[in-house]
């Protein structure tokens, strides 16, 4: 057997083969909608409102080890901080594995009142990572602000309109014109809850006015479309509920999505419509002593989720908006949370606490798998990647510029579909060991790439005939930089064995 021969059959264990990847084919976009508004002390120095309601003490950890927070349920990686860049990479991460093309954030603009310019922050900051990985997004602006800025004196009735034209003025500098926005049919998509403050489609017109022609938004209202708008969006409707006894059925849902999509059809027919998915509804709202709860919504084991997806994937819609990502307080977050640990520290057996690990994005691969997109090649089990990258980052934090390194190569490694080269990286960093991986021979020579755990005083190439002893024939420098190795061999009737050792 030929020298090259030997080295590659001793090798070949050493080499790992990218994914391939599968381009995606679905014929509408799927997004889901995500909330941008959470702090948190370990991050920001203080519990923000989301994670307290002014009740819970998150602060307390309870004997399951979790922190009591404004929420039935509790994340996989605990109460987070929307400006950590380690959960806004792991959030990404797992939108973009699960099958999702983006995010839709619920948008308050930009001022500097309340937590508005705070979430706005936190919003370009989670644009900065969709973009990375290649995600849509787009805003649900929340007019809602307006009458919470008269009320509180930050601005008049009177310059309302012209306030708004600032808002929009400064999402077209900001968001509109980025290539990462959503569009349809050319426009920027913006979707907004209600309208709650300016209800009279003139004030829309008025409003967009200011905008470039090329940035005229799709506009999609909730509910009911208004003239300027191309259509609407459907939510939950936890307002039928209150007929019930605070329970809203699956038929009293299956009514409503049917109604909302039969509104499209009527006269004028509407351009386009945005139908929405959601797993549940089970706020937190009664026991923080924020209000009443808007009811209850059962999961019925994944299958609200599954019959409300399956919907929006197979109808006329124009995008498929998923409700939500994470929205703990309403209880209809699809990010991943913990089994057997609830966050809210109130025990009442008549309030269900169940935890849903990964299945929500579970039921979000399948369909897509089944309605939009054949090849789709994510399953439940690569959803793990990201969690294990999470966990690295917070270990390593910014004390270790050479292991950050590579924890990017890993990040890029996962959104370009090469998930056995991530994980493979990621088992070397998790045990503290240098791995070889694209290893390739031609022409006598030997090249490979190095990663996993990379010493900061560098590494040592080791070669050997006889797997006993061994002798060092390259010490590389530790760098930021990927670290590739390459060597010329002589065809011999010997073996040749190559490892790496840390200094």
């Amino acid at each position: 057997m030929s020298l090259a021969k030997k080295l590659l059959a001793l090798l070949i264990g050493l080499l790992v083969l990218g994914a391939p990847n599968h381009a995606c084919a679905q014929s509408k976009p799927l997004l889901v909608h995500y909330m941008p508004w959470f702090e948190s002390k370990p991050y920001s120095g203080y519990w923000g409102w989301h994670w307290t309601m002014n009740h819970f003490a998150p602060d307390i950890i309870n004997t399951n080890g979790a922190r009591e927070i404004a929420s039935w349920y509790y994340p996989v990686i605990g109460p987070y901080d929307s400006a950590d860049p380690a959960a806004l990479e792991y959030h990404v991460l797992l939108i973009k594995l699960a099958g999702m093309d983006g995010v839709i954030v619920d948008w308050y603009g930009m001022d500097n009142y309340n937590d508005y310019a705070v979430n706005n922050q936190r919003t370009a900051d989670l644009f900065n990572f969709t973009r990375k990985a290649g995600l849509k997004f787009c805003l649900c602006y929340e007019d809602s602000t307006i009458q919470q800025e008269i009320k509180g004196g930050f601005i008049t009735a009177a310059n309302a309109v012209s306030h708004a034209q600032q808002t929009m003025l400064y999402a077209q500098t900001n968001y509109f014109t980025d290539p990462g926005y959503l569009r349809w049919n050319h426009m920027p998509v913006l979707l907004n809850f209600g309208p709650q403050y300016f209800t009279a489609n003139s004030n829309w017109v008025s409003i967009f006015s200011v905008l470039d022609a090329t940035n005229q938004p799709a506009f999609f209202t909730e509910d009911n479309r208004l003239p300027v708008g191309q259509g609407a969006f459907d939510w939950p409707p936890m307002w039928m509920s209150q007929t019930n006894g605070g329970i809203l059925t699956d038929a009293m849902m299956q009514s409503y999505l049917s109604g909302f999509e039969q509104k499209s059809l009527k006269s004028p027919a509407w351009p386009a419509f945005v139908s929405t998915a959601f797993p549940r509804f089970h706020d937190i709202y009664q026991q923080a002593g924020v209000g009443s709860s808007f009811g209850y919504l059962d999961d019925q084991h994944g299958n609200t989720l599954r019959e409300t997806l399956s919907r929006a994937m197979t109808n006329a819609s124009a995008i498929v908006q998923v409700a939500t990502w994470n929205d703990f307080g309403e209880g209809t977050m699809i990010e991943p949370t913990l089994a057997g640990i609830s966050g809210c520290a109130i025990t009442d057996t008549n309030e269900p606490t169940t935890e849903y690990g990964y299945t929500d994005l579970g039921i979000i691969q399948d369909l897509r798998r089944e309605y939009l997109s054949a090849g789709f090649p994510y399953h439940t089990n690569d959803l793990a990647l990201a969690l294990r990258l999470f966990n690295l980052r917070e270990l390593y934090g910014n004390s270790n510029s050479i292991i950050s390194a590579e924890l990017d190569r890993v990040f890029s490694n996962i959104v370009s579909g090469n998930l056995p080269l991530a994980g493979f990286q990621l088992t070397g960093v998790e045990t503290g060991v240098p791995v070889i991986y694209h290893v390739s021979l031609a022409t006598n020579q030997l090249q490979f790439f190095i990663g996993g755990f990379l010493s900061r005083s560098g590494m040592q190439i080791e070669t050997s005939s006889n797997l006993i002893t061994w002798q060092i024939i390259n010490t590389l420098s530790a760098s930021t930089n990927q670290i590739e190795f390459q060597t010329s061999v002589s065809p011999a009737a010997t073996p040749l064995f190559f490892r790496v050792r840390n200094d």
